[in-house]
């Protein structure tokens, strides 16, 4: 049992704080994903190309941090392997249908953990761990 009220603060704010992170890379993929696909729409070669490997980075980055002692950890990595793969064709190849796919599944992966953060934060006995 939590004594004080700042300790159930901090307690939630501990809990809560890893989720938060994870969906702040999503919103900085996303972010970068669409600046890409603005790059080929513009026709800016340079701009696509910073915005696609920025999202690349944070996509590698969220491969890299997957825990493999939990099942689903494999099918995120081959997802988010499957990711990079769509924005580097995108990149090279200046196509927008490959960026709007790997868009797709960002956006339904960031959706996934938004949800999931709620439901965990509402569960003021989960403990992260």
């Amino acid at each position: 049992m939590i004594a004080s009220p700042y300790e159930k603060y901090r307690q939630s704010a501990v809990q809560t704080a890893p989720s938060q992170l994870l969906i702040m890379l999503y919103d900085g993929s996303i972010r970068f994903v669409r600046g890409g696909i603005e790059g080929i729409k513009e026709q800016d070669v340079q701009k696509s190309n910073e915005f696609f490997k920025k999202a690349q980075d944070i996509v590698s980055e969220l491969r890299a941090s997957l825990d493999y002692s939990y099942e689903v950890s494999q099918n995120l990595s081959s997802l988010y392997e499957y990711v990079n793969y769509l924005l580097i064709e995108a990149n090279i190849k200046k196509t927008v249908q490959q960026a709007e796919e790997a868009l797709g599944y960002l956006v339904e992966l960031r959706e996934a953990w938004s949800q999931a953060a709620k439901l965990t934060s509402g569960n003021s006995d989960h403990v992260i761990g």
